[in-house]
């Protein structure tokens, strides 16, 4: 499966000068349960845990860690893997690197480390591990300033628009095209129960339900399908809830059971 990583998309930057979306620096916690799973899936059961730390600000540059353990049943055999990943995004989005540590049954199966850098012609990527390669990308951007698109556009009152994403995922080789679809914002229900779980730091907040799409760019088949698609409730302040993520064959839901807000980062210095 893509990791779950496509949930890195929501995290963000922009330039420091400029005025914008204000992101909180948060710890959110969702058990994850499945969904709905098709028979050539084979999956009869799943379970498990997402920690997400978003911390930073436009001039120190953001950071996230993230861990995403499932516990998967099938027919045959049960696996648990663990995946950790941590992401630094410096404040004007050019600079990118990632660690991705990926465990099945408590055993390293995979490592990737890396870096990439925007420049005048596109993107161009440097991986360390599992083994040395240099890569040149088409021109995107990445995770953060993803975000910052998104709700820039959700509280314009775009309802729909595609751009393009690189987060590290994978082999860390690879653009996405992302087709986003934003919903009217809404306030929570009372009986709303990822408000009840105690999770006073969201209050009464508005969110705007979201559903994202996410194709591969060379891919060049016929009928083009996304590879997933997460949809998810986005608060202003980049806090993300009620997760749904669809790998085709199986999804999983993600309920938000605990957030903690991070210490706020010094304020940017004046020019």
């Amino acid at each position: 499966m893509r990791r779950a990583a496509a949930f890195l998309i929501l995290a963000a930057s922009a330039a420091p000068a400029v005025a914008g979306p204000q992101l909180v620096p948060h710890r959110a916690v969702y058990d994850l349960a499945l969904d709905k799973a098709s028979d050539r899936s084979g999956i009869t059961g799943l379970a498990g845990r997402m920690v997400y730390e978003f911390n930073g600000s436009p001039c120190e540059g953001y950071t996230v860690n993230f861990r995403f353990v499932t516990q998967i049943d099938t027919r045959d055999v049960s696996r648990m893997t663990d995946q950790q990943t941590t992401t630094f995004e410096d404040g004007e989005g050019k600079n990118f690197s990632f660690v991705t540590k990926s465990y099945v049954d408590s055993s390293l199966d995979k490592e990737l480390r890396g870096t990439a850098t925007k420049e005048p012609n596109g993107l161009h990527v440097k991986i360390e591990k599992p083994e040395k390669e240099s890569l040149e990308l088409a021109s995107t951007q990445f995770p953060t300033q993803h975000l910052l698109e998104l709700l820039g556009k959700a509280d314009k009152g775009e309802n729909f628009f595609e751009t393009t994403l690189f987060d590290g995922s994978e082999d860390g080789d690879r653009v996405m095209t992302t087709t986003v679809v934003v919903g009217k914002k809404a306030e929570p229900k009372a009986d709303d129960p990822e408000i009840k779980a105690d999770l006073k730091l969201l209050g009464k907040d508005s969110f705007w339900p979201v559903d994202i799409a996410y194709f591969d760019m060379h891919d060049d088949g016929g009928e083009e399908l996304p590879e997933y698609r997460i949809s998810f409730k986005l608060h202003p302040n980049g806090v993300t809830r009620d997760l749904v993520m669809d790998y085709g064959d199986f999804s999983m839901k993600g309920k938000l059971v605990n957030l903690a807000l991070l210490p706020e980062p010094k304020s940017c210095p004046q020019k």
